[in-house]
């Protein structure tokens, strides 16, 4: 499954990029993440509660962010693993300044493998959480954003 979504923000891209790679951020923003914590360099383990159709399950896995290229881009690489099935994906975050700097254009382009029972069961609906998951959370950024950044 392909998930593609382009999020303008009005702030300047260093206070974007700061709210993108700050963990305690996006567990804050990430609808149904229970919990973040550091592994290692820019690794996580999260863990999140994701409900498809009639099939609501936790899942326990891995959040890489790799091939930083800071403010421009990163590679987010996520492994989950929970009684439903599995979620494996990788995203690329691009952050471009728009307006002379004033607003950030943040593009995400990614694949995901979805397997289990919430793969069968969901599979019509994947796209559509997919969207709205992604949607909520960088509506949730963009607040904080708008509050001054990552001290918010």
């Amino acid at each position: 499954m392909d998930v593609s979504a382009t999020y303008t923000f009005e702030a300047p891209r260093d206070r974007v990029w700061s709210l993108l790679v700050d963990p305690d951020v996006i567990a804050g923003c990430l609808p149904g993440c229970e919990s973040m914590e550091a592994l290692g360099d820019d690794t996580y383990r999260a863990t999140l509660t994701i409900g498809i159709a009639a099939i609501t399950g936790r899942y326990q896995g891995t959040v890489r962010m790799t091939d930083k290229q800071e403010p421009e881009r990163y590679t987010l690489m996520v492994e989950g693993k929970g009684r439903p099935g599995f979620v494996n994906g990788s995203a690329t975050i691009s952050l471009a300044e728009e307006a002379g700097g004033a607003e950030t254009q943040v593009a995400v382009a990614g694949t995901a493998q979805v397997g289990g029972t919430i793969a069968r069961v969901g599979q019509r609906l994947l796209g559509g959480v997919s969207k709205m998951t992604m949607d909520r959370f960088f509506a949730c950024l963009r607040e904080r954003a708008k509050q001054g950044g990552a001290e918010a």
